[in-house]
């Protein structure tokens, strides 16, 4: 029977969540099933319930996984003595390369969290919640601070998250613009608008 293999840089686990988030991502996590997953990984379905218990725990850790890097993130910046701008910046970079490092990943925990179960689904939920509000602050600060021009929070962080979001179409395509570029151009048009 063959093995799971992890990568240069990651356990039997991850290599098993990476697979899982691509296929929840192509199929859709209700369509896509434990045996679809083993014959991704060349592996024997049984062999899979070494690493994980089910689909369900499946989609729980992939989800749960990415939405503690951005809350560790966001907490490392709110720490920051950067000035209000910069932390914006630095937020919109670590969405933009999580994002294209880590797209099908991404991509699950922006789609495919209605699938969790009770009681994980309304804690993903106040996640999102609590990271968007914090982000708020973050601009809210910046206003005060008469770092960021006077426009609605709630609007400015919208707009920030649907522009990042926006990399799926991108992701899809593939233009010719290399990452650097495409983080670089985003950061610009976010922070500064397209207006000469």
């Amino acid at each position: 029977m063959a093995k799971i293999k992890s990568g240069n840089n990651t356990t039997k686990k991850e290599a098993v969540l990476e697979k899982a988030a691509l296929l929840f991502k192509t199929k859709g996590y209700s369509a896509a099933s434990m045996r679809e997953l083993a014959i991704a990984l060349g592996v024997e379905a049984p062999s899979l319930y070494n690493y994980i218990g089910s689909k369900t725990e499946l989609l729980h850790s992939i989800c749960f996984k990415i939405a503690n890097e951005f809350f560790v993130n966001l907490k490392k910046v709110e720490n920051s003595t950067d000035s209000s701008i910069a932390k914006i910046e630095s937020i919109i970079r670590f969405h933009i390369q999580t994002t294209l490092s880590r797209f099908n990943e991404v991509y699950v925990a922006n789609h495919e969290w209605k699938h969790l179960k009770e009681p994980f689904f309304s804690e993903f939920l106040n996640f999102r919640r609590n990271y968007e509000k914090r982000l708020i602050i973050l601009i809210e600060t910046g206003i005060e601070k008469n770092e960021i021009k006077n426009l609605h929070p709630y609007v400015t962080v919208l707009t920030i998250l649907s522009a990042v979001r926006g990399l799926e179409f991108w992701h899809g395509h593939k233009k010719n613009v290399l990452p650097q570029e495409l983080e670089n151009d985003m950061v610009s048009h976010l922070l500064n608008g397209i207006t000469k």
